[in-house]
């Protein structure tokens, strides 16, 4: 039983990675693994290479086939994110467009339909949210993004949903809140992956 926590935020003093390095460190002595997007270096761009692989399901880029060899020795997947622009950040949301592609996480046949191929993957988000959960619920900002993330990508890919735990307020001043509100989404999701072991 193997955790990826996967962050997109190029600042390594940022609230996301904090919730990163707390996940890893409460999941231990289990195998966890951080993969830091930015510091990595990886490249979100779709380019023609991984528009053939999409359309085909065969031959990766290399960086994208060595994503997906780290992804497939994975039961839990925590996606801890900024949340920019009512989303996940193009770091974050260009990763999953070029791993989370036909071939490996679906195939897609003109006759007989998708096939969800990523049943053996639990998938946890974190988003870290600059407003109080009061401006998310009266936009409909949360429903929004659950809609967007836990349906249009987990749900396609066949992947389990698991724990979706909001950061919300993360600006604020107030150190002592902030702390209880990562304490809280930090035990969720701990819960959530120590029950599927």
């Amino acid at each position: 039983m193997t955790t990826l926590i996967v962050t997109a935020h190029p600042d390594p003093d940022s609230l996301t990675h904090e919730v990163a390095e707390r996940l890893r460190r409460v999941l231990l002595p289990a195998p966890v693994e951080v993969a830091d997007l930015a510091a990595e270096g990886f490249d979100p761009r779709f380019t023609l290479a991984d528009r053939h692989t999409y359309r085909t399901g065969l031959t990766p880029p290399a960086d994208v086939a060595r994503e997906q060899e780290r992804l497939d020795g994975v039961t839990d997947l925590v996606l801890v994110f900024p949340v920019w622009w009512w989303s996940m950040p193009a770091l974050l949301k260009g990763w999953i467009d070029r791993v989370f592609v036909n071939g490996w996480a679906f195939d897609v046949d003109p006759d007989a339909g998708i096939t969800r191929k990523l049943g053996r993957l639990t998938t946890h988000l974190v988003p870290i949210a600059g407003d109080d959960a009061g401006v998310y619920e009266r936009h409909g900002y949360e429903q929004a993004l659950r809609t967007q993330v836990e349906h249009g990508i987990v749900d396609y890919c066949g992947s389990r949903r698991g724990v979706t735990a909001f950061v919300y307020d993360s600006e604020r001043t107030d150190t002592v809140a902030r702390d209880a509100a990562v304490d809280a989404a930090v035990e969720s999701v701990r819960e959530a992956v120590l029950r599927g072991r």
